[in-house]
């Protein structure tokens, strides 16, 4: 900016200095001397190129889309292998089961000896009686009496157990 300055006051100078008519000298022409400078001429920018995020995004992605694309074309053909294999595979064991399952004879079971089933050489299972005292721990408290305290109207009557039942069956068929 500064030789612009200079230049500008170098014309305002020299035209002060001219005719007073306004005329230069010489016909219309300036002297050397006299010329505004040229400042020095730029040179053209170059633009400089641009890389958007969105364009390397779209390149990640497409390089993305094309690795999924290919890994699920390997995973068809990989499921379509396999069902094939399998195929075989059922196909030979049905070819195995056929032959192996040729009707044949059973053989006929012997008649000559008949079976007779024997007596259980085991003693039989003995019985318990159920528990029908409830724990001390489990009564309610204002009811808190056992099975042997109980007098007067709320005494029980000895039932036979199950036990004795058995005993008695066996007495009466004379098993014992």
């Amino acid at each position: 900016m500064e030789p612009l300055k200079e230049a500008r006051n170098r014309v305002e100078g020299s035209s002060s200095s001219d005719n007073s008519n306004g005329r230069t000298s010489g016909g219309g022409r300036r002297s050397p001397t006299n010329c505004l400078m040229k400042p020095p001429v730029k040179k053209n920018t170059i633009p400089i190129d641009l890389k958007l995020h969105n364009d390397i995004r779209a390149v990640e992605r497409a390089r993305f889309a094309h690795q999924v694309a290919e890994k699920r074309r390997l995973i068809k053909q990989y499921k379509m292998e396999r069902e094939r294999q399998q195929k075989l595979e059922e196909q030979e064991e049905i070819k195995r089961l056929r032959k192996e399952l040729i009707p044949k004879a059973q053989l006929m079971p012997y008649f000559d000896r008949p079976f007779v089933p024997r007596r259980s050489e085991k003693q039989p299972t003995v019985l318990r009686e159920p528990k029908f005292c409830i724990p001390r721990h489990k009564t309610i408290r204002c009811c808190r009496m056992s099975c042997n305290d109980m007098s007067g109207p709320f005494q029980l009557q000895h039932l036979p157990s199950s036990v004795e039942k058995t005993e008695a069956l066996y007495k009466n068929r004379g098993l014992q």
